[in-house]
């Protein structure tokens, strides 16, 4: 069987993607005969290698994005369009999947309508709460749609759209739930933490958040004074990052990089009672499924604003803390993360209704409808 998957180039399309990957090579049996490939847009280092790991064959295409506002560069990307179409075209011609998984983005658009046109059977997931247009896009030729949450469907056809939740790496999940005291001094050893106070993980998404970085290092010298800090800031701001903290007393206790690999962004999960994060629907998910309390500070000028409406679902159903970003002022972040690690009943019910929100089989479900579609 051979099945393709497609989507733009950042983590929140490729994680997804890798967890249902992940999910079809245990569940078909005959293995040696899985072939599996990515086509899409470009994707950063990090991600090409991630994908490569992965034993995908994988080809990047030009791809043009339509964007909501006035740009030069909607004029640009609208002549890289035919050229993406083209190339898909070609790339589908020489592979011929059995079925294409996509999961969005503006690099997916050429690909899900060349699938469409040799007649393959298409399977759309949407993660956020109001999709996007190349999601909306390529719904219309989709055979079945998988969304994350349930007010999603309101933008799909109800009779090929099915809530399925969104998919996460099933071997980072095991390791959060595991509370094997192994584990954990493995993952403190991996990270460098050196004290025994609680550890708060900072994860502005894939790239790093600069607004979210600036935030954190408003308050850092009072927060290094009773936790430990894990901070992913992006590869873009980590030398700034460096430079500003070197002079801060008690440094030994924060730990910042510019990216986490699998390992250690599993290690980070584990170790953390609490997670201050954008959000992204992947963020999300991979919170509710270790079950960590969180504060979500949604990115403002997302298309659509789906990271507010996402927060505020998750943040509805009791297991996290939403600041917007307007209000990001250093007195109430410092006193919002307070608040809920100084409160031990606080954390727990936190924890607990994130388990509840999860649903950590997303991948699994996902990757049996690609097989039943392609077989």
């Amino acid at each position: 069987m051979r099945i393709l998957f497609t989507g733009g180039g950042t983590g929140g399309h490729i994680f997804p993607i890798i967890a249902v990957i992940r999910q079809l090579k245990k569940k078909y049996n005959q293995e040696n005969n899985l072939e599996i490939f990515f086509l899409g847009a470009p994707a950063g280092v990090s991600f090409s290698n991630v994908l490569e790991n992965e034993g995908i064959k994988t080809k990047m295409i030009l791809t043009g994005k339509i964007r909501r506002y006035f740009s030069i560069k909607n004029i640009l990307d609208f002549f890289k369009m035919p050229i993406g179409l083209l190339q898909s075209l070609w790339y589908l011609y020489i592979w011929m999947p059995d079925v294409i998984f996509n999961k969005g983005g503006f690099g997916s658009v050429p690909v899900v309508f060349a699938g469409w046109l040799y007649g393959i059977p298409i399977l759309t997931h949407e993660s956020d709460m109001i999709p996007g247009l190349a999601n909306r896009f390529g719904s219309k030729f989709s055979k079945r749609i998988a969304i994350s949450f349930d007010k999603s469907g309101e933008y799909f056809s109800k009779n090929k759209t099915a809530l399925i939740g969104n998919p996460i790496r099933e071997e980072m999940v095991k390791t959060c739930l595991s509370n094997n005291p192994d584990d954990k001094e493995k993952a403190r050893n991996l990270l460098g933490l050196t004290s025994q106070n609680p550890v708060i993980f900072i994860f502005g998404g894939s790239q790093g958040a600069k607004v979210l970085n600036q935030a954190i290092l408003r308050i850092l010298p009072r927060l290094l004074e009773k936790y430990e800090i894990i901070h992913q800031c992006g590869s873009k701001n980590f030398e700034e990052i460096k430079k500003e903290t070197n002079q801060i007393s008690l440094i030994s206790s924060y730990h910042p990089f510019p990216f986490l690999n699998e390992d250690q962004i599993t290690a980070a999960y584990l170790l953390s009672n609490l997670v201050i994060s954008r959000a992204g629907a992947g963020s999300i998910s991979e919170i509710a499924a270790c079950g960590k309390p969180s504060i979500l500070i949604p990115l403002t000028n997302s298309s659509g604003d789906h990271q507010k409406k996402n927060a505020f679902v998750y943040v509805q159903a009791g297991a996290s803390s939403i600041l917007e970003q307007e209000n990001l002022t250093p007195n109430l972040f410092l006193n919002e993360i307070n608040k809920i690690l100084d409160n031990s009943e606080l954390i727990q019910k936190m924890s607990i209704n994130a388990k509840n929100f999860a649903m950590p089989e997303a991948a699994q479900k996902i990757a049996e409808s690609l097989i039943e579609m392609g077989e």
